[in-house]
């Protein structure tokens, strides 16, 4: 009996099956991408303005190898750095460099805390062994609060929030509305420094 010849497999397409299938995943496959933390530089000023550098003018913060976050001599929690950060820059306990007082401030005027917004510097000093996720909260938690002082004050002055004229100004470009958005800011300046410590090295 004779044997029936075998059916070849027709292979020409399977290049296009191959390429469509490629295509697919390479659509699908979502890619992790990293991620860094915005910071705006300060601009360089050829005549910086003196800063009065007492010690209650210093809100450090300080981040150690196990996860602590300590504020001076105190053990904080992540939740707790905002209202204190808040309490310090919103003092009003002096004046700025120019001796005027801050007449917009609603603080407890103590002699613990900052003479001026201008004057409240932030310190943040994290250890090596510190984990990034802990400094991304610390510098959320301390710009929320910077957020919320110039809310209030915008929403005083202009009787709407100040993330509300930062994202009005990016769709009208009104120079008016940059002068407001100025304004806030001179009031209530950002001054945040970190710093990188290697104790756990040592």
């Amino acid at each position: 009996m004779k044997r029936g010849a075998i059916p070849e497999i027709n292979a020409g397409s399977m290049a296009d099956i191959a390429f469509l299938l490629l295509i697919f995943f390479l659509v699908t496959t979502t890619m992790d991408v990293d991620k860094g933390i915005f910071r705006k530089m300060a601009e360089k000023n050829e005549n910086p303005p003196m800063i009065d550098m007492y010690e209650r003018n210093l809100f450090s913060v300080n981040i150690n190898l196990n996860n602590d976050i300590l504020i001076g001599n105190d053990l904080v929690t992540i939740d707790e750095i905002t209202e204190l950060a808040i309490n310090f820059i919103d003092n009003g306990g002096g004046k700025d460099l120019n001796g005027n007082p801050c007449d917009w401030c609603n603080g407890e005027k103590r002699t613990d805390l900052s003479d001026h917004p201008s004057k409240a510097f932030i310190s943040i000093t994290a250890d090596r062994s510190a984990t990034y996720e802990t400094y991304i909260q610390v510098l959320d938690n301390i710009n929320r609060a910077y957020a919320s002082l110039r809310n209030a004050l915008a929403l005083k002055n202009y009787n709407t929030s100040y993330t509300a004229l930062e994202e009005e100004f990016k769709s009208t470009k009104d120079p008016a509305i940059l002068d407001r958005i100025k304004f806030i800011r001179s009031k209530y300046p950002l001054l945040i420094g970190d710093i990188e410590t290697t104790m756990a090295n040592k």
